[in-house]
């Protein structure tokens, strides 16, 4: 188990909003690592849209042409699609209670 946290920065219609991510839990990752995931959001209508508390929906999946990785949702419906280097092993089927922040 893990509790972590991060920033990033949404781009959204051309415009770029930061935001903080935190209490993310994945499952049995043991010591202390640093990782960068990229993706997209989905569903969105405005930037806002995307703060919330997010749990995990089809982990381990295929996404973006094949790669491995994690999918979320929040209440509003947004979906974040997330690949990165330790996504598929490492971030397993207990990814969840992943805040999103804006700044």
């Amino acid at each position: 188990m893990g509790v972590g946290g991060g920033r990033g920065i949404l781009t959204f219609r051309g415009h770029h909003y930061p935001f903080t991510v935190s209490g993310m839990s994945f499952g049995a990752t043991i010591g202390a690592s640093t990782t960068q995931l990229a993706g997209r959001a989905l569903n969105m209508h405005a930037p806002g849209d995307i703060a919330g508390s997010y749990s995990a929906i089809g982990a381990g999946a295929a996404v973006a042409g094949g790669a491995g990785g994690v999918q979320l949702q929040n209440a509003k419906g947004v979906i974040l699609q997330l690949h990165g280097v330790k996504v598929g092993v490492e971030l397993s089927a207990a990814v969840g209670g992943v805040t999103i922040t804006m700044e």
